[in-house]
């Protein structure tokens, strides 16, 4: 198939790209920096762009099948680039007609998820991360009002170590925030553009 990932200089976006590269996908990339990708792969292809230009978000979904979005919050972009992004991302391809299928990968705190993290992390999302869980609410907001195929995955908290396919995932409000890898979270992204099981409906994954 081919996927629009949007987010793919990041640490979970950039897992995505290569892991679906490696399974044969097809992959169309926005990056503000494409040197930041490093990649080169026949299947690959990056444009060079801001999630916020609807014409280069619209360049970026063309032909594709699936989408992932794994914005993040960064100090050359507005305090609320993850939901004005996919925003963005959700009316072309409403205008587009096609894909249907998106996953976003957001945060365990988010949403009805807020007794699923320790008290330390309650603590920050109300000093330090205040802006950005805020942004993440709004995100989760849009696609659960559109009409798209949308699935929102929640981890906890990231590392950059391996796949290891030794995760817990799912619906169960007592999953707690652990640590898992970008690798993983990838991986279980990836399994949810073919896999229905949790479509409208937002797991957690440590």
């Amino acid at each position: 198939m081919k996927i629009a990932v949007f987010g793919a200089t990041g640490g979970a976006g950039r897992q995505v790209v290569e892991q679906a590269l490696a399974a044969g996908h097809q992959v169309s990339a926005l990056a503000r920096n494409p040197a930041k990708l490093a990649l080169t792969n026949d299947n690959l292809t990056i444009v060079a762009g801001n999630v916020l230009d609807a014409i280069e978000v619209e360049k970026t979904l063309q032909g594709a099948d699936a989408v992932v979005v794994s914005l993040g919050n960064t100090d050359s972009n507005p305090d609320d680039v993850v939901s004005q992004g996919t925003q963005i991302i959700i009316s072309a391809m409403q205008r587009l007609g096609r894909p249907q299928r998106i996953v976003i990968v957001s945060s365990l705190g988010v949403g009805e998820s807020k007794d699923q993290v320790p008290f330390a992390f309650k603590l920050l999302m109300k000093s330090v991360l205040k802006k950005p869980m805020q942004d993440k609410e709004r995100q989760e907001a849009l696609l659960k009002a559109s009409d798209l195929d949308w699935t929102i995955v929640r981890p906890g908290g990231l590392t950059n170590g391996p796949a290891t396919g030794r995760y817990r995932a799912g619906l169960d409000p007592k999953i707690s925030a652990g640590q898992v890898s970008r690798a993983d979270v990838a991986a279980f992204v990836l399994k949810q553009l073919t896999d229905l099981t949790y479509l409208h409906r937002a797991p957690a994954i440590t």
